[in-house]
């Protein structure tokens, strides 16, 4: 059985505040927990309504009601852990980074996170006022990817300012990602989804890139910034 302490923990993890404060974050459903726990993330706790096949000391199998009363989800799937936050690693200076500026959806950042993984992306760097990646509804859209790409938040104007490498920038206004040339060191950065780019972080880039449109009405005014970043990295990766 799900104790009051247990339930009064868990709801309060789906606060930014009570997450930094205990350094715990929610993950649920068996895939994106056993990858977090490969990862070598440290478990807390573990409820789950089967056996997992997981030897801890820290889980307990509960009914499904109990689990639907605790979980985040409107149907809630078989299980649900708090893992320990991991200790930030310090942004990588080589290879593809990915940078974004005010990102606020947690549906888009768990997307990107996800790209991040498939393209092989080993670094994410974020504004601070970009969601935080350990959002319950990030850790979900992320599907498991959270174990495997690190994400760091700084003042990214800051950021970009002292970085050696070139910063490019996904505008409405720059030259077409089909005619481009990438380095194989780079860092790519996405804005705001209603906004895009503060104006201190535009004043940073090296060079404006843009997604031609096509369409003969051309009437859409922009594409998700999730869609934008796939296409981008899909891109910056053929190139080099």
């Amino acid at each position: 059985m799900v104790s009051k302490s247990q339930i009064k923990l868990i709801t309060s993890l789906q606060q930014k505040k009570y997450r930094d404060k205990h350094g715990l974050f929610i993950a649920e459903g068996p895939k994106i927990i056993k990858e977090l726990l490969n990862a070598s993330f440290g478990l807390h706790s573990l409820f789950s309504t089967e056996d997992l096949g997981i030897v801890s000391e820290q889980f307990q199998q509960i009914e499904q009601e109990e689990l639907q009363r605790i979980s985040y989800l409107k149907s809630a799937n078989t299980a649900l852990a708090i893992f320990h936050m991991p200790k930030n690693k310090r942004t990588k200076k080589e290879g593809v980074i990915v940078a974004l500026d005010a990102i606020r959806d947690p549906g888009n950042l768990g997307t990107i996170i996800r790209l991040c993984d498939w393209f092989g992306i080993e670094h994410l760097v974020c504004s601070w006022d970009t969601t935080d990646c350990y959002n319950p509804k990030v850790i979900q859209a992320a599907m498991g990817s959270t174990a495997r790409v690190p994400v760091e938040y700084l003042d990214l104007a800051e950021y970009l300012g002292k970085s050696e490498m070139p910063v490019y920038g996904g505008c409405l206004n720059g030259d077409s990602v089909y005619d481009e040339q990438f380095p194989k060191d780079m860092i790519i950065v996405l804005g705001n989804e209603a906004n895009g780019m503060s104006k201190t972080v535009l004043e940073k880039l090296s060079k404006k890139i843009t997604i031609p449109q096509f369409g003969k009405i051309k009437e859409t005014e922009s594409l998700n910034v999730a869609t934008a970043t796939a296409i981008l990295l899909s891109e910056i990766r053929r190139g080099n």
